[in-house]
């Protein structure tokens, strides 16, 4: 799935879809220097201050986050007539994301949070902002500019609330009632204990604590949270709610079960931003077609990166990319099994209701029969199993002179094969004990055999499975290969 997910995030700087982010625009700024002494006026410690820098925060944050992967990118919020609303203005530009739905208000300061820090300690936090909710006048004017941007048909619009006023119940049915109207659909990074207003809105994606807060229970206890994040996700009509868990990753709940994704970050700085990356990511991956769990597999990656960094930090599209590539050669080998991991794969592949596709072979010297025949065998099924005869084998079977490449090399060429879930070796004679000890749902071979002559055939026809036999690509083969270098 991996070499899936590369593909698909390449695509998105070609593509001409574009996404309109809605809510609360702050500026993030950072006051980084050293602490070498402590004040002699109170008992606090004095920074000598080296350098300031500023970032987009909140929603700005959100759309820098899609910017930077190369998706286009508009904003709707509020921001004052300030110093602080000409810096995150020039940094929302600067990014090229279009801005002409953010309103100016002389009633209320820009949203901004100022932290000191002092090796990547953080000091203090100074905020800046408004209690107050916007005027009656000022959501009139978002209201209209917002209407404007849905008209030119967004691919997906993200409501990304803050708290801080602009995405008001009153907004929020607007919108999504709106965007319901022009078949758009709406992601929500919510806030607030009360989640009605989101109602019909295709997904949200709560973190841990936000969900157990919406739903009233404790968030460590996960059986009852995700009981309760399933109900709230039938009661708000949503496709998805995607709860996001720190370090035990991300949960996907959907109508038809739960499907959860394992944490990512090598080393956790600063967790500051990572949700604003996830909705980003998750929405460039839905509207260039991915699933919501293929999505959130990308956004998941794409949060472990920016968690090893300190301060509100962006998603790069190189770096996501490069992760990805490290990931997928990881995943190739990782395929390669003992039947204690092997069993462990085939336990969650069950749970998840995929069929499981076994087939074997000594498969030395891989050429393109074998290719052919082996993504054959996976469009039988979700996950081909290969059970891959050892060195004592394959000499058993072919003779002294074979096999020509080493079990091991062997293994981990058929591992980076895109059709291939999971490569084991065994070393008897047959493949039977092992197809007893994984019950694959269907064995695949050539149509060289019978299904009489199929090792295992009558075994899995026992418990309900079939035997499925493969057309062989002719003139291609092993010994021919070996036959024509002889020459």
């Amino acid at each position: 799935m991996n070499q899936d997910l590369i593909n698909t995030v390449k695509l998105f700087t070609e593509s001409d879809k574009w996404v309109l982010v809605i809510g609360d625009l702050m500026l993030d700024r950072y006051l980084i220097g050293d602490v070498q002494r402590i004040s002699p006026e109170a008992p606090v410690p004095v920074v000598l201050l080296k350098e300031q820098n500023d970032r987009a925060g909140g929603a700005a944050n959100v759309a820098a986050n899609l910017a930077n992967l190369g998706i286009t990118t508009r904003i709707a919020g509020c921001v004052g007539e300030d110093a602080e609303a000409t810096t995150l203005l020039a940094l929302i530009n600067h990014l090229g994301i279009k801005s002409e739905a953010v309103i100016q208000s002389s009633e209320r300061p820009t949203i901004a949070k100022t932290r000191v820090m002092s090796s990547h300690q953080q000091i203090v936090r100074i905020d800046q902002e408004s209690q107050t909710a916007l005027s009656d006048a000022e959501n009139s004017e978002l209201h209209i500019l917002i209407t404007r941007a849905i008209h030119d048909q967004p691919a997906i619009v993200i409501l990304s609330d803050y708290a801080k006023g602009v995405l008001s119940e009153s907004t929020c049915r607007f919108i999504i009632e709106t965007c319901h109207q022009a078949n758009i659909p709406v992601l929500v990074d919510p806030k607030g204990l009360d989640y009605s207003k989101y109602k019909g809105a295709t997904a949200l994606t709560p973190n841990k604590k936000e969900t157990a807060d919406a739903c009233g229970v404790s968030m460590n206890d996960n059986q009852a949270l995700l009981a309760a994040a399933k109900q709230l996700n039938k009661s708000l009509s949503l496709d998805f709610l995607a709860v996001t868990r720190g370090e035990e990753g991300i949960t996907l709940l959907e109508q038809d079960g739960n499907h959860h994704i394992a944490a990512t970050a090598k080393q956790v700085f600063d967790v500051s931003g990572a949700g604003d990356t996830v909705i980003a990511t998750l929405a460039a991956g839905l509207i260039h077609g991915l699933s919501a769990q293929e999505a959130l597999s990308l956004a998941n990656t794409a949060a472990g990166i920016v968690v090893g960094k300190v301060g509100t930090v962006p998603i790069q599209l190189d770096e996501l990319l490069h992760e990805l590539t490290s990931k997928n050669a990881s995943n190739q080998a990782d395929k390669i099994c003992d039947l204690a991991s092997l069993k462990n794969k085939v336990k969650t592949w069950r749970a998840n209701k995929q069929k499981i596709v076994f087939t074997n072979g000594c498969f030395d010297l891989l050429h393109a029969g074998h290719v052919t025949y082996l993504e054959a065998a996976k469009k039988t099924g979700d996950k081909l199993i290969l059970g891959l005869n050892t060195d004592r084998s394959v000499n058993a079977l072919k003779g002294p002179a074979r096999p020509v490449i080493h079990e091991n090399d062997r293994a981990r060429v058929l591992a980076a094969l895109e059709a291939v879930d999971a490569v084991i070796l065994f070393d008897e004679d047959t493949p039977l004990n092992l197809i007893d000890a994984i019950k694959p749902d269907v064995i695949v071979k050539g149509d060289d055999y019978t299904e009489e002559q199929v090792v295992g055939g009558k075994e899995v026809k026992s418990w309900g499975g079939s035997v499925k036999l493969i057309p062989l690509v002719q003139g291609r083969s092993t010994s021919g290969i070996l036959e024509k270098i002889s020459r």
